[in-house]
């Protein structure tokens, strides 16, 4: 059964209408075992696939995630979790 709210849509009410959610409240809600450092780290070295927004060039710029970025990485986690689930428990 398909969710009744689109990831993106929960998103935007969890972030208040945020279109780029800053990479410390990303960590603190999805990757709290990562500090926002080990965080960037892991998106370089593409461990983490979610592209990072810059403010701009600099890099001691603010960095966030952009709200659809964060919701398809989101859904794309959730189908493998789905795909493994339903291979553990075929019937």
């Amino acid at each position: 059964m398909e969710p009744s709210f689109s990831t993106s849509f929960l998103l935007f009410a969890q972030y208040g209408g945020k279109a780029v959610i800053p990479v410390e409240d990303v960590c603190r809600d999805y990757f709290n075992h990562l500090t926002p450092d080990k965080f960037l780290r892991k998106v370089g070295a593409g461990e983490i696939a979610i592209p990072v927004v810059r403010a701009e060039t600099s890099q001691k710029c603010q960095k966030g995630i952009y709200l659809q970025d964060l919701a398809n990485y989101l859904d794309k986690r959730r189908e493998a979790a789905l795909k493994e689930f339903k291979q553990l428990h075929r019937q």
